[in-house]
């Protein structure tokens, strides 16, 4: 265990937001769910002192170490018009002097919003695909490009959900386990499965118990869970550790039950999460991820799965520029 987290510390890293975020206490939200509820904490991950903040700040911290270490002077990658990734990577791509090209999925907006606004004014190239299948060709395409011009490109996945990606979040739950808190349960929007097969590796390798819950955005908890899975297999192996040591024993736990109609589509569980959370504290989610994920700790402590002997910490993976597109 600690050759692993020794290891961890170890990774090259970008440092692109040096800054720890805090961890806020909700106590009016969980006034307003009752004398039953739990203790609710916030990781505003979502003030991240870069690129607008969110999750991928820290994944792409790791990964764009990665690139420059592999000599790639160019970044590209994908994600659907109002990517959270993709944003981050035009931004990473700013402060590095590297070159950006996204690829994403649906018409060019005529008047850009949100993300796909700030894609460009951190000077990004965009291609516009019509279907998700057609990202990766086009993405092979773009590297083919660069490559003639002279350039040295790093292909980054989509939500750079990568075990060098997922190592880069873990790193982050040191703020955690250096703070007096000691939550219970951390509950979080999954979509990709990076961040949550990073905060997994993260309680492990940190000494946390806490049981990791993934609210699933658009995939399907089976489908998720083998994703994460490979994940952790592979940061195992970039660790030179076993599973068990990466992921504690846990289960793996994803909730669906929110996904709805599908990505990118509020329900309306969401969109009163959203509100409520707004309205009681202040603070901000965002209708894709972070709101559906709240929607799921809200009913799990409405039907008594989650009571006053628990201490949720719920990490706020940003995303809230979304709210304006």
């Amino acid at each position: 265990m600690a050759t692993a987290l020794a290891t961890l510390m170890s990774l090259p890293s970008v440092s692109l937001a040096p800054h720890a975020t805090p961890i806020d206490e909700c106590a009016r939200l969980a006034a307003a769910l009752g004398p039953r509820s739990p203790r609710i904490f916030v990781k505003r991950d979502d003030l991240l002192s870069f690129g607008c903040g969110g999750n991928k700040v820290r994944k792409m911290q790791a990964v764009v170490a990665e690139a420059q270490a592999n000599g790639a002077d160019a970044l590209i990658t994908c994600g659907g018009v109002q990517s959270n990734h993709a944003r981050v990577t035009a931004a990473t791509g700013a402060a590095l002097g590297m070159k950006v090209v996204l690829v994403v999925n649906g018409a060019p907006q005529s008047q850009p919003t949100a993300n796909a606004r700030l894609d460009r004014l951190f000077g990004a190239e965009v291609r516009h695909v019509a279907g998700r299948d057609e990202r990766a060709p086009a993405m092979e395409q773009a590297a083919e490009e660069l490559r003639a011009d002279g350039h040295w490109p790093f292909v980054v996945p989509l939500g750079a959900s990568t075990p060098t990606g997922a190592l880069g979040f873990a790193r982050g739950v040191a703020e955690v386990a250096s703070s007096v808190l000691r939550p219970t349960h951390i509950v979080h929007s999954s979509s990709s499965g990076g961040t949550q097969a990073g905060l997994i590796a993260g309680c492990a390798l940190f000494g946390l118990n806490a049981r990791v819950l993934g609210v699933s955005a658009d995939e399907s908890s089976a489908a998720l869970r083998e994703t994460i899975g490979r994940l952790l297999d592979g940061m195992a192996d970039q660790l030179g550790a076993k599973r068990h040591t990466i992921d504690g024993g846990r289960d793996i736990e994803v909730d669906d039950a929110e996904v709805g109609e599908g990505y990118g589509i509020p329900t309306a569980a969401s969109t009163a999460a959203l509100e409520m959370t707004a309205r009681r504290e202040g603070i901000l989610l965002d209708p894709v991820y972070t709101a559906k994920a709240m929607a799921g700790l809200i009913r799990r402590i409405r039907s008594g799965l989650l009571g006053p002997t628990d201490t949720v910490l719920f990490w706020h993976t940003g995303g809230q520029v979304g709210y304006f597109a």
